[in-house]
């Protein structure tokens, strides 16, 4: 079955990097675009970034030029660079295939000094 598993999350200081990753396994990703969103306490779920098939990527106002997006087909892998990470960057981040009902367990970033 397809699964999508996210790592890299923790506990961080202001200004500070983290990379997540999510390892796809079950489905080819290749030809799909894939996105990352996240979710704080209280908020609604919201779309982050996105890389499509042919490695066109796209990002939220909120995180454009403080976070990339990558994806490595062969491995299966989806990457996310968070830099100039503040406060409000905190939330649980997921992995999700775009336009597919397949979704990541989470990955808890805390941005906190």
């Amino acid at each position: 079955q397809v699964q999508l598993v996210e790592s890299g999350g923790g506990l961080v200081q202001p200004g500070g990097s983290l990379t997540l990753s999510c390892s796809a396994s079950g489905i080819t990703i290749s030809p799909r675009a894939m996105e990352w969103y996240r979710q704080a306490p209280g908020k609604q779920r919201e779309l982050v970034a996105q890389v499509t098939s042919g490695f066109t990527t796209d990002y939220s106002d909120s995180v454009k030029g403080r976070f990339t997006i990558s994806r490595d087909n062969g491995r299966r892998r989806v990457y996310l660079q968070m830099n100039s990470l503040q406060p409000e960057d905190t939330a649980v981040y997921y992995c999700h295939i775009a336009a597919s009902t397949f979704w990541g367990q989470g990955t808890q970033v805390t941005v906190s000094s």
